[in-house]
């Protein structure tokens, strides 16, 4: 099932449709714009503080009404705020009915398997919120950067995504898509505070700096799964995320728009318990 599109026509111009497999140019999204702004970011965040709190009541109908299931997919560079996602936009939620998944190297039994095997195990069951921190989507950047699979192995892979993508969607599955889109400047900017403050000294590895001087082929490789991923079953949303608060607010507003947009609702009482009285 496709995310519906609560924000119209400027949600529209920040979701890529698939061309073919036509790689699609991040150029035409700036990391620093606020198109879901209102120009105050003191009344931007205290809207993100309302979303969450709407976010928060949706998920419990989501839970109860057990008619859907759905999967956040928060993916980008390092630095680019899946952290600070979850923490602002899904703080507020209870842990009933809500999980995590963070997604790193696989093991050596995980590389024994098809690389959707490890994905599978971990996508919501009906009424869950499945947020993904990282995704399946690293096994087509990481790979590609460093040359450990081929084009033609890549463009499988796209292909094998959109078909599990597609079951997922087809059994009840909303797939929200979101690459959290920074610049280079603002990513050295964050970086450079982790390594600065030791309360996130320890998220930083030495790989972190190999990996920023690979931008350019990271860029490259976000473009074409983009361009071969976004799909109607399952469209990715460009989320610009040099602002914090906007990320935040952009986020928030397309969950909060898409549980709405599901007409959820609490189940009736049990047979027998109409007009019951507890004594």
């Amino acid at each position: 099932m496709a995310a519906k599109k609560g924000s119209g026509a400027l949600l529209a111009r920040w979701q890529p449709r698939g061309g073919g497999g036509k790689p699609w140019p991040l150029s035409k999204a700036d990391p620093g714009a606020k198109p879901y702004s209102c120009g105050d970011k003191q009344r931007d965040k205290e809207a993100v503080e309302t979303l969450a709190c709407e976010i928060d009541t949706l998920q419990d109908l989501l839970f109860a009404d057990r008619r859907y299931k759905l999967l956040v997919v928060l993916q980008g560079m390092d630095g680019s705020g899946k952290d600070g996602t979850i923490r602002h936009v899904f703080g507020r939620v209870s842990p009933l009915g809500v999980r995590t998944a963070s997604w790193r190297a696989p093991t050596a039994e995980e590389r024994d398997h098809d690389f959707l095997w490890r994905i599978h195990q971990k996508v919501p069951g009906a009424g869950e919120l499945m947020i993904f921190n990282r995704s399946h989507y690293e096994d087509v950047l990481v790979p590609v950067v460093d040359g450990l699979i081929t084009p033609a192995q890549a463009k499988q892979r796209f292909a094998q995504i959109n078909d599990f993508e597609r079951l997922l969607a087809e059994s009840g599955t909303v797939l929200l898509k979101f690459m959290l889109h920074i610049s280079p400047d603002e990513q050295r900017e964050r970086l450079q505070a982790r390594i600065d403050d030791p309360a996130k000294g320890w998220k930083f590895m030495p790989r972190d700096l190999e990996v920023r001087k690979q931008w350019r082929a990271y860029m490259k490789a976000y473009e074409a799964l983009l361009g071969a991923t976004s799909t109607a079953h399952a469209p990715w949303t460009i989320v610009p995320a040099d602002s914090k608060t906007h990320r935040n607010l952009m986020i928030a507003t397309v969950v909060r728009d898409t549980l709405k947009s599901l007409k959820l609702r609490y189940p009736p009482l049990a047979d027998g318990l109409e007009g019951a009285r507890v004594e």
